[in-house]
């Protein structure tokens, strides 16, 4: 009762002034440079060349800095105006956490479907649904200007997204439909269809040649180079031991016999992403389905921290719900939002450190929005996108788990948007442009600190 009592208070107070969603951009040079030092420097001490490569990335653009500051965002979703469409049941949704273009792929599913879906889980956690699409809203804004695309034009395709999602939740409003629901080559077109197709030509022989290599023995160990790098004995071993409490975080109706996880060679992978930057990735090869090397599994080690989401909205999904693992949760977050799941996803722990592991695969594509050179293009691929979101929020409601939601969100969110959706685009895209302004001055704060040698971290 006290925690349905203190979820409605908080409602109450996200609603305060929800007249306007807008804020009011400013430069706050001092506060962005504390926020990211406060952010990146409990990792200094584990991989400071991983953070120098962060910073350098950040400074691209506003794009690559907003992918770089979810923290940021999360910070100023505790003090902005709330939306005046959520109620009890819409603001404790699954969410992605770190909605961007670039979370977005082409991959294989597990049973073999090539689709256009959600590649990252980092950040997920439970909120209100439409602070997944504010975030992705202001990363299109912020894209489409990257690409030449005029401010109105931009706010246009942002209006497609979210007309995308809302049909597409009340397509699912009644019915089961998002459980089968996927986007494959046949009900795409455009730069996302061919994605999905680049996805499907992909082999597992190319990606083992990316990373390994048959020694002298004829026994497949991992290439060593500047991003894939050895890693102490002292490590190995504890990787090694960590296996155990990995296999054991499967599901036995998904788990391999011991030999499938049988440990062959490990690296420490740097330079990949930009918001993990500075947290520990390893790759490790495994045995998988046979003793032949042409079947070989990579998986990917990833440390974990808590969800930036948790800045906004502490405790919205327990502790105990995850077991208090952050690896667990970016597992179950994982699993409550894609079909037809990794079977390898699970989690572990390393030197009181949590990591969640993945297959690496051989069939996932990064989404480029640099491909997206018209409107046209943009409108197309970012309506796929709100199709994807809407599936995320529809299937890890009451369909995955009614314990931590015990509702249909598809229906909610559809009920408490009917009949005011140009309302409810207006309250995105208005947020959406003032806060795409206010990234661009706290980008502009970040490369001025960061060429005057300003310590970040």
């Amino acid at each position: 009762m006290l925690k349905q009592i203190t979820a409605i208070a908080t409602i109450l107070l996200l609603n305060l002034g929800i007249a306007s969603t807008s804020l009011a951009a400013t430069p706050r040079p001092t506060w962005v440079e504390n926020q990211i030092y406060q952010y990146n420097h409990p990792f200094a001490s584990q991989l400071p060349q991983e953070l120098a490569t962060k910073m350098q990335k950040m400074s691209v653009n506003p794009f690559a800095f907003y992918r770089g500051t979810a923290h940021i965002f999360y910070s100023d979703m505790q003090t902005l105006p709330g939306s005046a469409f959520i109620n009890y049941s819409t603001s404790a949704v699954w969410l992605e956490g770190d909605m961007h273009m670039q979370n977005l792929g082409g991959m294989r599913d597990s049973n073999s479907n090539n689709v256009f879906d959600t590649t990252d889980f980092d950040e997920g956690y439970l909120g209100p649904y439409v602070w997944d699409l504010r975030r992705m809203a202001v990363s299109i804004l912020l894209a489409a200007k990257e690409n030449g695309l005029n401010s109105s034009d931009a706010q246009d395709v942002v209006r497609n997204f979210l007309d995308a999602y809302l049909n597409k939740m009340s397509d699912f409003k009644g019915t089961n439909d998002e459980l089968s629901y996927r986007l494959e080559s046949s009900n795409t077109n455009g730069v996302v269809k061919d994605l999905i197709q680049q996805a499907e030509g992909k082999s597992r022989a190319s990606l083992l040649n990316k990373y390994t290599l048959l020694n002298s023995n004829g026994d497949r160990t991992f290439q060593t180079t500047s991003e894939l790098v050895t890693v102490s004995s002292s490590t190995y071993s504890a990787i090694g031991t960590a296996m155990n409490s990995y296999i054991a975080s499967i599901s036995s109706s998904k788990r391999y016999s011991n030999s499938y996880y049988t440990l062959k060679d490990i690296r420490l992978k740097l330079g990949s992403g930009t918001g993990s930057l500075g947290r520990y990735r390893y790759y490790l090869l495994i045995e998988g389905p046979t003793s032949a090397t042409d079947d070989d599994r990579i998986i990917e080690m990833k440390q974990e921290t808590s969800s930036a989401v948790a800045i906004a909205a502490p405790n919205q999904l327990p502790g105990s719900v995850y077991g208090y693992h952050e690896g667990a949760r970016a597992t179950l977050a994982m699993k409550a939002m894609l079909s037809n799941t990794d079977p390898l996803v699970g989690y572990t722990t390393v030197n009181n450190i949590p990591f969640m592991l993945r297959e690496k695969s051989p069939y996932q594509v990064d989404f480029d929005y640099t491909l997206l050179t018209t409107k046209t293009k943009f409108m197309d691929a970012m309506g796929y996108a709100g199709k994807v979101v809407a599936k995320n929020h529809a299937i890890s409601d009451q369909d995955y788990d009614a314990t931590i939601i015990s509702y249909s969100i598809d229906k909610q969110v559809t009920d408490v948007v009917s009949g005011n959706k140009p309302a409810f685009k207006d309250e995105i895209v208005n947020f959406a442009v003032d806060y795409a302004t206010q990234v661009e001055y706290d980008y502009a704060s970040f490369v001025n600190a960061y060429n005057q040698g300003v310590t970040l971290y």
